[in-house]
């Protein structure tokens, strides 16, 4: 598989993907159509979504055609030569795929061999589920399962910080009870400019920032920029 999970759409004082862009024009090289799964948005409309990415995609030189505009959604995902998700609210992102079959279809074309790349909710659906997603259960899908196109979960927008007069649990709490319940399953947590990049088999990590790795009872760790993640994937 071709895929490139990102951790977020936007880095501070960057414009919508810009410091992604590198990474996408060299991910989706050759690709003349990328189907665009829109279904995070809530609070403003798909056609504008679909104009925001075909912007920030326009250096890759692919078309982008979100899966909204058609009453057969698949269709548009089988036609096409690559498939981006975007980011928003994972739990209506899962909700939607779900309802119109593009679970199933999605996970097929990146088992081809079809770039995928995902941002924020859409790298945590490419994981097996979204249960390490960050967000409100706004819906309820049918159930959690993602797309599985790896076999590690990933934690969007990662952070450390515990905000003076928090009482609550921080982010490694959450994430400490999740691999405490599924030991078999690790966790990337994925700072802000940060991606995973993953092709024939093999994983790394790429951007400027360290990644925290939490799996069963063991003590969470970081690994360094341009690691490799292959332990993730064998």
């Amino acid at each position: 598989m071709r895929l490139l999970l990102l951790s977020n759409s936007m880095n501070a004082g960057s414009g919508y993907l810009e410091h992604a862009i590198g990474w996408l024009m060299d991910h989706f090289a050759g690709v003349r159509t990328i189907a665009f799964v829109p279904y995070a948005a809530v609070r403003f409309g798909y056609d504008e979504y679909e104009e925001r990415v075909a912007a920030a995609l326009a250096p890759t030189g692919a078309t982008v055609r979100s899966v909204h505009r058609s009453d057969d959604p698949v269709s548009i995902v089988e036609s096409s030569d690559a498939v981006a998700v975007g980011g928003g609210n994972t739990f209506h992102l899962v909700h939607e795929m779900q309802r119109l079959g593009l679970v199933e279809a999605i996970r097929s074309k990146a088992a081809g061999g079809a770039p995928y790349a995902g941002w924020s909710a859409g790298s945590n659906v490419a994981c097996p589920t979204l249960r390490t997603t960050n967000d409100m259960p706004i819906i309820e899908p049918r159930s959690f399962a993602a797309l599985g196109l790896v076999a590690f979960q990933i934690n969007p927008h990662y952070l450390d910080a515990h905000p003076d007069g928090h009482m609550g649990e921080t982010r490694e709490d959450r994430l400490l009870e999740f691999v405490r319940v599924n030991p078999d399953v690790p966790v990337v947590g994925l700072r802000e400019g940060s991606a995973i990049q993953v092709r024939d088999g093999s994983a790394s990590l790429v951007g400027p920032r360290r990644a925290r790795i939490f799996h069963g009872e063991a003590t969470p760790y970081e690994v360094e920029p341009d690691s490799s993640l292959d332990f993730l994937v064998r």
